[in-house]
């Protein structure tokens, strides 16, 4: 899914800028420039809005960002977030795994050159009965 949602950036006394969203009540996020800052929005809302769908809550509205009370040298704008990019991305992360063998089956598949994470992929695909 896409969503856009306001967000407010507000300026730091120390530098940068803490941002958050104002029909998001699931934190914030903050960057060292506007640059930073930008894309840590983009990321906050895409796994704040990631997790609302994957534990099927109501999704918020999002408010009219003219209608929004803001302070002093705030800025608002609009962040967009792609739920099924982020879904993609999160969803084909590598994880590492420890397993066990006997020794004398990791000395051949060493000598044989076997590349073991691509091998017990293929082991689990074809257990699974995935198709590639």
């Amino acid at each position: 899914m896409k969503y856009v949602y306001p967000a407010i950036f507000r300026p730091e006394v120390e530098g940068g800028f803490s941002i958050f969203f104002p029909d998001i009540e699931r934190g914030a996020t903050q960057g060292d420039d506007m640059i930073e800052g930008m894309e840590m929005a983009e990321d906050f809302l895409c796994s704040v809005m990631y997790d609302i769908e994957e534990e099927k809550s109501e999704i918020p509205d999002p408010c009219d960002a003219n209608r929004i009370e803001k302070l002093p040298g705030d800025i608002v704008t609009l962040i967009a977030a792609n739920t099924d990019e982020y879904r993609r991305r999160a969803e084909n992360k590598v994880v590492k795994k420890t397993l066990t063998i006997p020794s004398w089956l990791n000395a051949r598949a060493e000598d044989a050159k076997i590349n073991f994470s691509h091998t017990l992929q293929k082991a689990l695909k074809e257990e699974l009965q995935i198709a590639e």
